[in-house]
């Protein structure tokens, strides 16, 4: 199925994209961004006991803009608007690396949204901040080794176990849990003050974001708290899949944007030898190629989520696609940032470090281009080759650089 002109971004989507990059320009600077996350170590590496840094007034705006409604059906008080203007947004949360839930809280929508519920999508509509608890301690986030355990209590359900890595926890009204059960794997919809709940940070690189482990110990929950019944949540996690993996690899694009753009103008004002350092080939070439890395995976990006709207069927291989090109894409692009940037590179003064940890972060989030390019591999296999898959796609050519420049 040939994809529209430009992804099918239009000009719905392109207001999406400057409202969020004018208020993220002007409440989410480098200057703030520093002064939130990063004023000292001792601060900074203190983070993972205390509460997160992040501005609660910026995430009221971010809702009251209608940010937290933008995936929500429109029948269940949201938007209801295309995976590409989803994508626009999350590429400017990235371009910004922007310490709020906003990123974990599309996440959880998609996945509500395979799972039909419109209850808790309403609630997200609402201004909820929502994540996913669906990893174990080992890391497998796609239900292979679910470490959280469900037993029937009544009409409701008492959860026990430990999931893992679960992304700005400490920002969440509500958690999507994964847990096992005689029938199957389940999800679970558990509000963070619910008894038997705890929240143990992890101390991670990555200054713009908190992770944690969540511990249940017999945390009951009615009925109302089933989101997907046991034996349904691979099919509602493969169905959300693409999408999850869309809004990752747009946060590495915007992250890499940045980089780009930041070591660019470095290279313009930095002289040595009486020149700037940006007329020497040893630093003009590095630079084009963080581009080219950087527009390929954005023209992935957008291709796997106009796929998610308009050929759904094509969406998983696009997305694996978008995210495998996404992570080399920021390896390659905070590996120049900070080797262009110089001595001072290294250092703590240097804001280039808040990006590089983030993409480290995100490149490893839900699966890196390794893992990404495996599970691809078994996409095309099952498809009959690399020749019926690429009947499958017909074109849809890169956006042209005023739509989404």
């Amino acid at each position: 199925m040939a994809q529209p002109k430009d992804f099918g971004f239009g000009s719905e989507e392109q207001m999406v994209r400057d409202s969020a990059r004018k208020l993220l320009k002007d409440a989410a600077g480098i200057e703030t961004l520093r002064a939130l996350v990063a004023r000292d170590h001792k601060s900074a590496y203190e983070s993972a006991v205390q509460p997160a840094p992040w501005d609660e007034r910026l995430w009221r705006q971010m809702v009251e803009l209608g940010w937290t409604a933008l995936a929500v059906p429109d029948d269940c008080g949201g938007a209801g608007m295309k995976m590409v203007a989803v994508a626009a947004l999350a590429e400017e949360l990235g371009r910004a690396a922007v310490p709020s839930p906003l990123t974990s809280t599309l996440i959880a929508t998609m996945v509500l949204r395979a799972a039909a519920a419109p209850a808790l999508l309403e609630r997200i509509a609402g201004g909820a901040a929502a994540t996913l608890a669906t990893t174990s301690p080992t890391g497998s986030w796609e239900l292979g080794d679910v470490a959280v355990h469900a037993e029937r209590s009544g009409a409701g359900v008492t959860l026990r176990g430990t999931a893992a890595f679960v992304q700005d926890a400490r920002k969440a009204a509500f958690f999507v849990v994964a847990a096992a059960s005689e029938g199957g794997v389940g999800l679970y919809a558990v509000a963070a003050d619910t008894p038997g709940v705890t929240i143990q940070p992890d101390r991670i690189a990555d200054l713009t974001r908190d992770q944690a482990r969540l511990e249940l110990d017999d945390a009951r929950l009615d009925g109302a708290a089933i989101v997907a019944a046991p034996g349904a949540t691979a099919a509602v996690i493969a169905a959300a899949t693409p999408a999850i993996l869309t809004i990752v690899a747009a946060d590495l694009c915007g992250a890499a944007e940045w980089q780009l753009q930041t070591t660019a103008e470095y290279a313009r004002v930095r002289t040595q030898f009486e020149r700037p350092i940006g007329f020497f080939q040893a630093v003009k070439h590095p630079i084009v190629n963080m581009m080219i890395a950087i527009d390929r995976a954005r023209s992935l990006t957008y291709a796997a989520a106009c796929a998610i709207d308009t050929d759904p069927a094509d969406a998983p291989r696009l997305a694996r696609m978008a995210k495998a090109a996404a992570s080399d894409a920021a390896a390659f692009c905070s590996d120049r940032s900070i080797q262009l940037h110089g001595g001072i590179g290294f250092t703590w003064e240097c804001d280039v470090h808040l990006y590089v940890k983030r993409q480290k972060h995100n490149q490893f989030l839900y699966g890196d281009a390794a893992y990404q390019r495996a599970r691809l591999a078994e996409l095309i296999d099952a498809a009959g080759g690399p020749a019926a898959a690429s009947e499958r796609f017909e074109g849809g050519a890169t956006p042209s650089e005023s739509t989404l420049a």
